[in-house]
């Protein structure tokens, strides 16, 4: 009988001994992934500003795309002549797409929910689309992403109420009609993701539900999306307990570098967000005091890099000044600005996986937190997150 070899494998490499944290490699058909990591998103098969071989450059070694839009537009005919997401854009790494879900809050006033699916009314053109379990795996098995996420049903994370539980129970449902439509499952892994809004007791049913099914690995949803800050790092910690150690636990829509690092204490191994180009757009840098607001005066005669310990292009090339002079007026600014703030996700996540590795990942989060607030006036729900795991600020 022919062995049949899984589309993903996850290894343990080094576990923190005070915290959840552990780092570990993902190895997926086209690529393998160091975790922690930090999955910078391509919504229309594109990061905007940036090349995918700058992708490699920067050692990104998987991206997102967007199931709703690549399946309006282009549509399944050109992806499906184009040989996949992969062909069509050239990228040679990992990808990872999501469900088309998230545009039941993002689109909200353009759609309606039924046990079915979801109605979508386009944005491009008016025209009707009915997204079901169904055709979202198929449009995902089209796309040919390594890592492709269930439909589930998406409420704003500040809803409470019945429709909460509803939505809780209906991803449940709709997790079994997407693993029995799935038609790879020898090349594409689908991850359920754990809803449940901000209940405990819905975040736990859903997530015991879901290690019941057999599955490659888990998403976390529903976060992310306005809840208090004590509120999100409860439901995080809440959810890694239940899921098991050995498959990848998946955190959708957070990328804010305290966030990465607090959750990756807390268990999770993969992240992603729009945030960094989006930032970049608006002239913003990313370092490791927060952010530069490049637009502001202050720069204007600055002609030190954006990071002077930065190995990317944009900081060995540019200063401040320029950038000032070019922000959000010239489009190459917004690529000079992507490059670094893609880099310094990157050099994050590198930083958080070689201190777990050394068993100095408390250090690491001491340190990083003492840089951010060196008045020591830390935000009481980083204490508390972080107290939870055994690390104390200094």
């Amino acid at each position: 009988m022919l062995q049949v070899k899984s589309p993903l494998f996850f290894e343990i490499f080094y576990e923190c001994q005070t915290t959840k944290a552990r780092t570990g490699r993902i190895s997926l058909i086209h690529h393998q992934i160091d975790t922690p990591v930090f999955m910078p998103v391509g919504t229309q098969g594109t990061l905007k500003g940036l090349l995918p071989q700058q992708l490699e450059q920067l050692n990104c070694q998987i991206i997102l795309g967007n199931t709703y839009h690549l399946g309006t537009r282009p549509g399944l005919n050109v992806m499906q002549k184009a040989g996949g997401l992969h062909k069509f854009m050239n990228w040679k790494r990992a990808l990872l797409t999501d469900s088309g879900g998230f545009q039941m809050v993002s689109l909200l006033e353009l759609a309606k929910i039924t046990e079915d699916g979801v109605k979508f009314k386009s944005p491009y053109n008016e025209s009707d689309c009915m997204l079901t379990p169904e055709h979202s795996i198929q449009i995902q098995n089209i796309i040919g992403a390594d890592i492709i996420m269930q439909l589930d049903d998406v409420v704003k994370s500040t809803l409470t109420g019945p429709r909460v539980e509803e939505a809780m129970y209906r991803t449940t449902r709709w997790l079994d009609r997407c693993l029995k439509a799935h038609q790879k499952p020898n090349e594409q892994s689908i991850f359920p993701i754990v809803q449940g809004g901000l209940d405990p007791k819905l975040r736990s049913e859903c997530a015991n539900q879901l290690i019941k099914r057999k599955v490659n690995g888990y998403a976390v949803g529903g976060l992310s999306g306005g809840e208090s800050k004590d509120e999100f790092w409860r439901m995080v910690y809440l959810t890694t307990n239940i899921l098991p150690k050995n498959k990848p636990r998946y955190l959708m829509g957070v990328g804010f570098a305290i966030d990465l690092i607090i959750c990756s204490a807390l268990g999770i191994d993969m992240f992603d967000c729009v945030f960094p180009t989006r930032t970049a757009r608006f002239g913003c840098a990313l370092v490791r005091t927060g952010q530069l607001n490049l637009r502001q005066v202050q720069y204007r005669k600055d002609m030190r890099p954006i990071d002077e310990s930065c190995e990317c292009n944009t900081c060995k090339t540019y200063t401040r000044a320029y950038l000032h002079h070019i922000v959000t007026v010239e489009t190459v600014a917004c690529h000079l600005l992507s490059v670094h703030n893609i880099a310094f996700q990157m050099k994050l996540m590198e930083n958080i996986r070689r201190s777990i590795k050394e068993q100095r990942f408390p250090k690491f989060i001491q340190q990083y937190m003492l840089d951010l607030y060196p008045n020591k006036e830390y935000p009481l729900w980083i204490v508390n997150a972080l107290k939870t795991v055994d690390v104390i600020l200094l």
